[in-house]
């Protein structure tokens, strides 16, 4: 009996086990929650082919058109002038910019002007008696001859006995003698071509200036080129006169310019073809770094886009009944940012922003709208 207890105890036992296992197993057994399924908003664009005009971007820095460096043809001490001889000094056009002492060699030169004066005078009893005829000129250009001033140029010899008689007693070599001692005066004084300013003064006054040393640079301020290295394959689209827009680094200040040089030849080295752009501004300073637009040509039935729209493979993303797909297409040409494409038909969906992670057959929903994209990007984002 005490047996039969035990095992229906037993059973029991066993059995009340097993049920309870079963409860707290359907207990912990979570049902997992279905994913939502996302759609990604897209903002998209419809393609309308029409004429492309391709703009190559170009840099530098600015040259004044009109720039003369200065060097020193003789040698002597820095005189003192009216103006200092400093950077940002300005001097019109013919106004001395350095005078270098020429006491010394004046003192020579009026020594050979006075030797020719005593030719000439030496030989006037001669001509009253041999050449009575021409004897009233050369007096007429002794009384005119001033030694504080240019020698005068020799009286027109108008016979073959008259010219023998002259240069025989080497009047015609001493007047150009004489002449090109007073060119060499002339050097002492170095006067401003035309009127500008003043970029780089080597040299100071009472410094001992020697013969072909370097004094300074000077410009003509508001006319400038900007020099511009393209691609060779640009060789046929650059025309002299093509308008160009120029703007600084900061993107704050735009100017004009017009191609007004483009260089015959390739450099070797690097493939590519000089041109220059004029541009006209006085608030422009020589140095000056500018960006450069020139338009190249139109590409006709093409359509621009943004370069990180671009796949490899030369694809793009379009949109068809919401789905994502991929088409090929035919890039022209490509700038920093955009890139031109050809082989779109028109009305094509296409992606106007990237999406990250997106694939072929994506679902996604179109977004059109006339708002800020700003504030449509926001609403994305929540």
């Amino acid at each position: 009996m005490r047996k039969t207890i035990l095992s229906l105890l037993g059973v029991l036992l066993i059995v009340g086990a097993y049920f309870l296992g079963q409860i707290i197993i359907e207990k912990n057994n979570r049902k997992r929650p279905t994913p939502e399924k996302v759609v990604k908003t897209v903002f998209i664009d419809t393609v309308q082919n029409s004429n492309v005009n391709i703009v190559i971007p170009a840099n530098g820095s600015l040259v004044a058109k009109r720039r003369v460096e200065l060097f020193s043809e003789v040698q002597g001490v820095f005189k003192t002038g009216n103006k200092l001889f400093r950077p940002g000094q300005e001097f019109r056009n013919g106004e001395t910019l350095i005078r270098i002492d020429a006491s010394e060699y004046y003192a020579s030169v009026q020594s050979a002007k006075s030797n020719l004066y005593n030719s000439i005078a030496a030989i006037m009893p001669d001509l009253r008696l041999d050449f009575p005829e021409v004897y009233s000129k050369w007096q007429s250009y002794l009384n005119g001859f001033d030694l504080n001033k240019s020698t005068p140029k020799l009286p027109e010899m108008t016979s073959e006995k008259e010219n023998f008689f002259i240069t025989g007693r080497g009047i015609v070599s001493n007047y150009y003698s004489v002449k090109n001692l007073e060119q060499r005066l002339a050097k002492y004084n170095i006067k401003a071509p035309f009127s500008g300013i003043l970029t780089e003064a080597l040299v100071t006054e009472g410094s001992l200036i020697r013969n072909g040393q370097k004094l300074g640079e000077f410009i003509f301020p508001g006319v400038y080129e900007m020099e511009v290295a393209l691609s060779k394959s640009y060789a046929s689209l650059l025309n002299v006169g093509e308008k160009v827009d120029l703007n600084n680094i900061d993107k704050t200040e735009t100017y004009s310019g017009v191609v007004t040089r483009v260089n015959g030849s390739i450099d070797a080295t690097t493939q590519t073809i000089t041109a220059f752009v004029e541009v006209k501004n006085e608030s422009l300073k020589e140095g000056m770094y500018l960006e450069a637009n020139l338009n190249a040509k139109q590409e006709p039935n093409a359509y621009e886009i943004n370069r990180n729209l671009m796949l490899d493979g030369e694809q793009i993303f379009i949109v068809r009944d919401s789905i994502l797909d991929i088409i090929d297409v035919q890039p022209v040409y490509f700038s920093d940012t955009k890139v031109v494409l050809k082989n779109i038909p028109n009305g094509t969906t296409i992606l106007a922003k990237p999406i990250p992670g997106a694939y072929a057959g994506m679902l996604v929903k179109p977004f059109r709208s006339n708002v800020n994209e700003e504030t449509n990007q926001e609403k994305l984002n929540k």
